[in-house]
């Protein structure tokens, strides 16, 4: 099989926090059998051993795009981006910001054009590719392209929103990131053949904003490039990667800043910005991706603190804990709607309601080595037997079958 991935952007350099996930599907699925062509939407054309990479039609459109989006969005005026949490109807416009509608608007004129052409030309010259998939870009601004391409070539096309639920403009009290894409607004995805997301409570919304038939893939993880590091000890206690508070400012309260400050002889340490007040935990350096790795396996805790827009919202899949359990790390998480889905709560996971809770948990699990290693060990065995990205890639190559 040969499908055709127009994927949100190639470039690990670029703040788009999915980019690591879409390089491992894509790697996955180069290793079921499937040929991958993959041309980004948003930076440059990055070939690797597993996928070929056609151009960004738009490159320099798209960057001047991205550029006038996020200056604009620095002087409107506040909230005006931000929509109310009432309830609205699928056919309004879901309080759309004026900077966001003018790029839109912008880009259906001069951006969806060039990837028509584009798009056209690449099945044209390789008949054989069985089908389109859209990973997560802005469809919106691609309005008829999926159409036009359903139309003269007789593919199936289908769209991948990673994001949900927090892509989504008919949840209520949770429309978006505050400094992301409005995806949604003058859509249409009655256009696409499918939606495939990683939510499975997310569905019956992308139902009700018009998508003919909608499947979930869940995140999985890349078992060899998220494994154990090689560490000498063990020096921290509890651990957290991440950026930013939004959507679980309390939880990043209640897991780190008042248990660090509860357990004064217990080291807890950060890698993430914008985290606000961490009580007594210190922040550490990037410096690589394989740093990361190491400062999860020198934890011998793994803070799991999933934003409310999936948290709450039944079975939204997430990165984070299939590479802590990769990885071999103890597991500690906020409450999450569904994650017994991917992992059982007590055996493979620990889950805490409350600061105390947290505190408690920590204190026990420090303090008892072998249970800690046996939660780490369910976690890193469920995880290679159920969640890794080659069964997803498999899943997801039999959506695609199933409509060809």
């Amino acid at each position: 099989m040969k499908l055709l991935i127009v994927v949100s952007s190639l470039d690990l350099t670029q703040p788009f926090s999915a980019t690591p996930a879409w390089w491992q599907l894509l790697k996955a699925l180069y290793e079921v059998g499937v040929e991958v062509i993959a041309t980004p939407y948003q930076g440059p054309a990055i070939e690797s051993l597993w996928w070929r990479a056609a151009p960004n039609p738009a490159k320099w459109q798209g960057d001047v795009f991205k550029s006038a989006r996020d200056l604009a969005r620095r002087f409107v005026r506040p909230g005006e981006s931000r929509p109310s949490s009432a309830p609205q109807p699928a056919t309004d416009e879901f309080a759309e910001s004026r900077s966001d509608q003018v790029v839109r608007q912008a880009a259906q004129s001069l951006i969806a054009p060039l990837w028509l052409s584009h798009l056209d030309k690449l099945l044209t010259k390789e008949p054989d590719i069985a089908a389109v998939i859209f990973l997560t870009v802005p469809l919106n601004q691609l309005v008829g392209v999926p159409a036009e391409l359903m139309r003269k070539h007789g593919k199936p096309v289908f769209y991948y929103d990673g994001d949900v639920p927090a892509s989504l403009p008919n949840l209520p009290d949770m429309r978006g990131f505050h400094s992301g894409f409005r995806i949604y607004q003058g859509a249409d995805p009655a256009e696409y053949t499918a939606f495939i997301s990683n939510s499975a409570g997310g569905m019956q919304y992308l139902k009700a904003l018009g998508a003919r038939e909608v499947h979930t893939v869940f995140y999985g993880v890349d078992t060899d490039v998220f494994s154990p590091a090689r560490v000498d000890s063990q020096d921290i206690d509890a651990f957290f990667y991440g950026h930013g508070r939004e959507y679980r400012e309390h939880w990043v309260d209640a897991m780190i800043t008042q248990p660090s400050q509860a357990l004064p002889d217990a080291r807890f340490a950060v890698r993430g910005k914008n985290l606000g007040d961490l009580g007594h935990a210190e922040t550490l350096p990037y410096l690589s991706f394989n740093k990361m790795r190491e400062y999860a396996s020198r934890s011998k805790l793994n803070l799991c603190i999933t934003r409310m827009a999936h948290a709450s919202v039944y079975a939204s899949s997430s990165s984070r804990p299939f590479e802590l359990a990769s990885m071999g790390c103890c597991i500690v998480g906020n409450p999450y709607a569904g994650i017994e889905t991917w992992f059982e709560p007590g055996k493979e996971i620990v889950i805490v309601h409350s600061a105390e809770e947290a505190i408690d948990r920590y204190r026990y699990l420090l303090a008892n080595d072998i249970d800690r290693k046996r939660v780490a060990a369910a976690a890193y065995s469920r995880v290679h037997k159920e969640h890794t990205m080659r069964h997803r890639a498999r899943q997801l190559v039999e959506i695609v079958k199933s409509y060809l």
